[in-house]
């Protein structure tokens, strides 16, 4: 396999005149599983779209290599499908010579069992058009999977399977997604998107969760010091007013910090547990089974809440 994969030089990314990153280098090789954060406008999808050749830097080179296949899933790609053709049609256009079977069983990794092969996609959700745009990539191969947002419209278990998939998956990733779960379980290399610049960021998402708060901190400071002409009777007026405006979404923010404490607290204590060798005693079987089904389901409600916490905050922050 060539290496590396894909390279941008000195690029400046951006709509017009508008330059949203500028001067970006970067480099793909094969293996490299990297997950795109930044806040929502810093120019994350945009980054995907020129690495994905379906955008033109406004300056600067971006080579690929001869050996190259990429798969690109965004959202806007369930346009694409065609609404009065069926999943099954869909796969038969991309492999005219595979059989009816093995395509079924291929479509049924991804949720499309018995009679709804057949189905015309129109009425069909944004999850099942997400599931099948997903299935339709991940049949062709590639060896570059660039990946924006795919677990929107999702359900918990389709999200759990994707990301199981893209564990065994060989090729290189590059994702954005709000999905900690997901970021967390298929990459192992976190770029930032911010400012204009794309840097490593140097932390994990809990470090990310930390550095957004920061951030927001530093916005309303430097609101605050480009505003001396408002009283603080009107300042703490106009605060009361935001607070007000925004408290369902500073109510689900805190919501989402006291599933996000109470299910590390829980976790801690099955840890403990799990850390006695008593525990693993040929008497204690039942009882360990137990803790694991518990541990299962305590790190799925663990990755809801963390990812419920990491929305409200960008949401709060678009709302300013």
């Amino acid at each position: 396999m060539p290496n590396p994969l894909l390279t941008l030089d000195k690029v400046d990314i951006g709509y017009g005149q508008t330059c949203v990153i500028k001067q970006a280098g970067l480099s793909i090789s094969p293996g490299n599983r990297i997950g795109l954060l930044g806040p929502n406008g810093a120019g994350k999808s945009s980054l995907i779209k020129v690495l994905a050749g379906e955008m033109l830097p406004l300056s600067g080179k971006r080579q690929e290599a001869e050996a190259l296949k990429i798969g690109y899933f965004a959202q806007h790609q369930l346009e694409q499908l065609q609404l009065d053709e069926s999943p099954l049609w869909h796969l038969q256009k991309i492999d005219k010579q595979a059989t009816e079977k093995d395509l079924r069983n291929f479509l049924g990794g991804f949720d499309f069992q018995g009679d709804k092969v057949l189905e015309v996609v129109k009425p069909f959700s944004g999850g099942e058009k997400a599931r099948l745009v997903l299935a339709l990539l991940v049949y062709q191969n590639p060896n570059l999977l660039l990946l924006d947002e795919p677990t929107n419209h999702l359900d918990l278990e389709m999200r759990h399977a994707l990301s199981v998939a893209l564990q065994g998956y060989q090729g290189a990733i590059v994702v954005v997604s709000h999905d900690r779960h997901l970021l967390r379980s298929v990459t192992d290399q976190l770029l930032l998107v911010a400012g204009g610049k794309v840097q490593p960021f140097d932390g994990d998402l809990d470090d990310y969760r930390l550095w957004l708060t920061e951030q927001k901190k530093g916005d309303e400071k430097a609101v605050d010091e480009v505003a001396p002409t408002v009283s603080r009777k009107d300042q703490r007026k106009l605060e009361a007013e935001r607070r007000q405006k925004h408290k369902p979404l500073f109510d689900a923010l805190k919501k989402a910090e006291m599933a996000v404490e109470k299910y590390h607290n829980e976790q801690r204590q099955l840890e403990h547990q799990l850390a006695d060798p008593a525990i693993y005693a040929e008497s204690e079987k039942a009882r360990l089974k137990k803790i694991l089904e518990k541990k299962v389901q305590l790190d799925k409600a663990l990755d809801e809440a963390e990812m419920a916490w990491m929305e409200a905050e960008e949401k709060i922050e678009n709302a300013n």
